[in-house]
């Protein structure tokens, strides 16, 4: 299941760094994410899935089905008859509100000769094959540079900017979504030029050439054991970075060292119904945007699962002579307000 907000963002907003806690972390945000979907009875990013309707549906018009257990967003088949199948071209029904992302009912034109049947029985008789979600909004990551070329087995790919994509987004690269589980490095095809002294203020790095692919702001390089944050780019050859990111340990880098970037993604492919494909390099990627105060929630609920956590769900976090009260009830209002803006209910029985 899709997850509604990231490793990276949950780490910052509780303060830790390195990877030791990174499976607890990720194990939050899954706790968060189900939440949302329990709270709402919706689910935020899309799934390509076939749902089942009985028809005639009690309490309707014949020539009308509703669908009031879960958002449509589009239809790639519609069929009747049960198991006994046949199709209904897109050309002879209508997904409405006709002016909505968000589709809850499907309508026979009737000036086409289609219509809705059963066989043997009422029961399963529609079949709707199509994507399933609150929305569909997603963002560039730029590009796959690489790993997806040659088959739909490999469980790794290069992307063309880090900055772009966390630990737990779901990605969607053509038809095919992957979710990501992890994010190491690459080498960057270029060296440091000059070396670097083991302070905090020495914070400009000089490439010895230009990395096949741009550097972006944000994203993260790996000098000898030292991670560095991008903090600006102020050339294709020079950036301002932020020493001993994430917990590594400051230190001195001699001219010409390696300079790696945490651009590899560790993924699960296809996912939520997709089916795993073979993608060029340069391939257009992106990945799912939910809407903000769905992420929001996320965030303060795996912060607060962690932070929880750490007390024995006691209520308090103790450290010597040092008592941190933890409230969760301080949640109970953002939580109210997502379950009455988006808490799906049933439009029509079926």
């Amino acid at each position: 299941m899709s997850k509604y907000q990231t490793r990276e963002v949950v780490k910052a907003a509780v303060n830790l760094s390195g990877s030791d806690r990174d499976t607890l972390i990720d194990r939050v945000i899954e706790d968060a994410s189900r939440e949302i979907d329990n709270l709402t009875n919706r689910f935020f990013i899309p799934k390509t899935e076939v749902r089942y309707y009985p028809w005639p549906q009690r309490n309707g018009r014949g020539y009308v089905l509703f669908i009031d257990d879960v958002d449509l967003l589009s239809v790639s088949a519609l069929t009747k008859d049960g198991t006994d199948v046949t199709a209904i071209a897109a050309a002879d029904y209508f997904l409405e509100p006709v002016n909505e992302t968000r589709k809850w009912r499907i309508e026979i034109d009737l000036a086409s000769s289609a219509f809705f049947a059963n066989k043997n029985t009422r029961q399963r008789a529609i079949a709707v094959t199509g994507s399933w979600g609150y929305d569909n909004q997603s963002a560039s990551i730029g590009t796959v540079v690489s790993g997806l070329g040659t088959g739909t087995t490999a469980t790794s790919m290069v992307c063309s900017n880090g900055a772009a994509v966390g630990v737990g987004d779901t990605l969607l690269i053509e038809s095919e979504q992957v979710e990501v589980t992890d994010k190491t490095t690459v080498d960057s095809g270029v060296n440091e030029s000059g070396a670097l002294t083991a302070s905090v203020t020495d914070t400009t790095v000089t490439f010895s050439g230009v990395p096949t692919t741009a550097v972006n702001v944000g994203e993260v390089i790996l000098i000898d054991s030292e991670r560095m944050r991008i903090r600006d780019v102020t050339s294709t050859t020079v950036v301002v970075v932020e020493r001993a990111y994430d917990g590594t340990t400051l230190a001195t880098h001699a001219n010409a060292a390696d300079i790696y970037i945490y651009r590899t993604l560790t993924i699960v492919r296809g996912v939520n119904g997709t089916t795993a494909a073979t993608h060029a390099n340069a391939t257009a990627a992106s990945r799912y945007v939910v809407p903000g105060d769905i992420s929001g929630l996320c965030l303060a609920l795996a912060a607060a699962y962690y932070q929880a956590g750490r007390g024995g769900w006691t209520g308090e976090i103790t450290g010597g002579d040092t008592v941190i009260e933890t409230r969760m009830s301080a949640l109970a209002k953002k939580r109210e307000e997502v379950r009455k803006h988006y808490r799906r209910f049933a439009l029509a029985a079926v």
